[in-house]
């Protein structure tokens, strides 16, 4: 407060009765106006923080009214830098172009933009021309499940691999969700998720010198996939889901679904709508499929559960304790681990929920803000290794194979008056995906205005939004696809310097 506002509140403050200064009146007055003073400032920051969303879709900050996305949060914040440490591939002027020069010129002072339109039709539920090799069950297989996990915060974790080759072979790739339905005819929700894999050669295990490789780029139904020919080495597998369609959801769900009971022995027992679920939960953290869980696969739940790891005597005991086969976890033993846990906080099922959470399901015992997916890795020769290495977002690795994929296959265009900003998009029959390279040596802020496209949904959750491109760096920009796959799509994109 200024001293002129002091001496204002010190005037409203009357005698009292004595004839003396009314210090608790004065006390009172101060610390109203104190707060009135910081409830302006924070709403003048809240308004302030609105206008930025709209003109610049920042997502460091949320609106109430807007649902984040996870590709959001996981390309904004994870460009590839050349002076970064992973390093595979520097941007350099190609030939014919002069140094940039640090400072604008007059020309770029005007606003530099560009257009691009492109009409795509109703998606098909398959390519014209499959590549699946016909002698496909003669070939070796590796298989593994995962999962894309929403954060709260609006990002994506997701199970990352080690794929091992002793000699090259011809490769086919595969991935695509899950499905946990017993019934045939039912599918799940998560099953129109769009999924992808990148892959990216390693010199050595958790080497930072990489290549980037290939990914799944032609679909069948809900499967994508690649064929082609891999030398032998070690690589990265990273699966993408580009957040168009796994997105944190604004409808909140009113009930909650009841999880305990006790019988008439007075016992506690888990419903049956709980126990249905935490079958579909074992089906999804049993990422070999055996149908048993090992304690590496136990704690990758555990890790996204509790963020803490169930260490060997841990594990010894609960072997002790559960159903266990073969050293492993039963289904069974899992259902009896959650029902002990319940018994210790007394039928209170707080925990249980924090549980549920965390694995992407609402009150209503639904997984919305989950999606399972299934890895094949079949080789013409010799048995590939496929091992699960982490549980976490995409981060710089895959920023750099989205990029490189898009840049390699994709159309480019110079920014016109701007021409060290070049707008990559590649397009498939199912997403576009566009990529800022920035050439010059400062960094540059670009609006990208997506409002007359149609039928359309991006990655951002906003049809106007800016971005940031470091000096000498890619990022992506965002990913599109159609929100109705059977009609036609209009992807109408305005990408201009912010001045």
């Amino acid at each position: 407060m200024s001293q002129g506002e002091i001496h204002a509140v010190i005037e409203l403050a009357d005698v009292n009765s004595a004839g003396k200064f009314d210090y608790n009146k004065f006390c009172t007055l101060f610390t109203l106006t104190a707060e009135q003073c910081l409830k302006s400032s924070v709403e003048k920051l809240e308004n302030d923080a609105k206008i930025k969303r709209q003109q610049f879709g920042s997502h460091s900050e949320k609106s109430p009214e807007r649902f984040s996305s996870p590709a959001s949060k996981m390309f904004s914040g994870t460009r590839w830098n050349s002076e970064e440490e992973i390093t595979p591939r520097e941007i350099t002027p190609r030939k014919g172009e002069n140094k940039s020069s640090s400072r604008p010129s007059s020309s770029r002072s005007r606003r530099a933009s560009i257009s691009s339109t492109i009409s795509m039709g109703a998606s098909s539920t398959k390519n014209s021309k499959s590549l699946e090799p016909k002698n496909l069950k003669e070939w070796q297989n590796a298989s593994l499940k995962g999962c894309f996990y929403l954060e709260e915060e609006g990002g994506c974790i997701n199970h990352q691999y080690r794929l091992y080759l002793s000699q090259k072979t011809t490769v086919y790739l595969t991935i695509k969700p899950f499905n946990l339905s017993q019934i045939e005819e039912k599918t799940c929700p998560w099953m129109s998720v769009d999924t992808a894999l990148y892959v990216v050669k390693e010199k050595s295990e958790n080497s930072q010198n990489v290549e980037p490789i290939c990914f799944t780029e032609f679909h069948d139904k809900e499967k994508f996939y690649w064929k082609g020919e891999l030398v032998s080495g070690i690589y990265r597998l990273l699966p993408l889901t580009t957040g168009c369609r796994l997105r944190k959801k604004k409808k909140q769900i009113t009930g909650e679904a009841k999880l305990l009971y006790r019988n008439s022995s007075g016992d506690l027992t888990l419903t049956k709508e709980f126990r249905s679920a935490l079958s579909d939960i074992f089906e999804v953290i049993d990422l070999d499929g055996n149908g048993l869980l090992s304690l590496e696969e136990y704690n990758y739940y555990e890790m996204r559960t509790s963020g803490e790891k169930c260490d060997e005597d841990a594990w010894d005991l609960c072997k002790k304790n559960f159903n266990t086969q073969k050293n492993e976890l039963t289904r069974q033993g899992f259902m009896e681990l959650n029902l002990m846990e319940a018994e210790e906080q007394e039928g209170d099922p707080s925990d249980l929920w924090v549980t549920l959470t965390s694995m992407g399901y609402n009150k209503a015992l639904e997984m919305v803000e989950a999606c399972p997916f299934i890895i094949d890795v079949y080789t013409e020769k010799s048995k590939p290794k496929l091992k699960v290495i982490s549980l976490e977002q995409g981060g710089k690795l895959l920023n750099m194979a989205v990029c490189k994929s898009v840049v390699d296959k994709g159309e480019a265009k110079m920014m016109k008056g701007y021409d060290e900003v070049v707008i990559h998009t590649y397009k498939s029959d199912t997403r576009i995906t566009s990529v800022i390279e920035n050439k010059g040596s400062t960094e540059v802020t670009v609006h990208v205005n997506m409002e007359q496209s149609k039928n359309c949904i991006n990655s951002r959750g906003l049809n106007s939004f800016a971005v940031e491109v470091a000096p000498k760096s890619e990022m992506v920009c965002q990913h599109v696809m159609p929100v109705n796959e059977r009609q036609e799509w209009i992807y109408h994109c305005n990408e201009s310097i912010v001045a």
